[in-house]
């Protein structure tokens, strides 16, 4: 499985060269809509790496939690209430 940082740091490799060519052309609004898309693609990989350190690694029951419950519920209950907005 390849780590965190290697991941991010090629994400802003590929957007960091793009950038670099619409600065070099001159298109402002285009360096501009890759900025925005560059930080929206990072939270969302940053959102899908921690979903996969949950499932690969999920957190220790709670007190009151119950013993009997399968690994996979388990997993899908702490997805859920990781992906609670509020």
């Amino acid at each position: 499985m390849r780590e965190r940082e290697r991941i991010l740091s090629s994400l802003e490799s590929v957007y960091r060269d793009a950038f670099e060519r619409a600065r070099e052309d001159g298109d402002d609004a285009r360096a501009r809509t890759l900025d925005f898309e560059y930080q929206r693609e990072q939270l969302r990989l940053e959102v899908l790496l921690d979903l996969r350190e949950l499932l690969a690694h999920p957190p220790a029951p709670t007190a009151g939690a119950s013993e009997s419950v399968g690994g996979l519920i388990d997993k899908a209950q702490a997805l859920k209430k990781l992906t609670r907005f509020r």
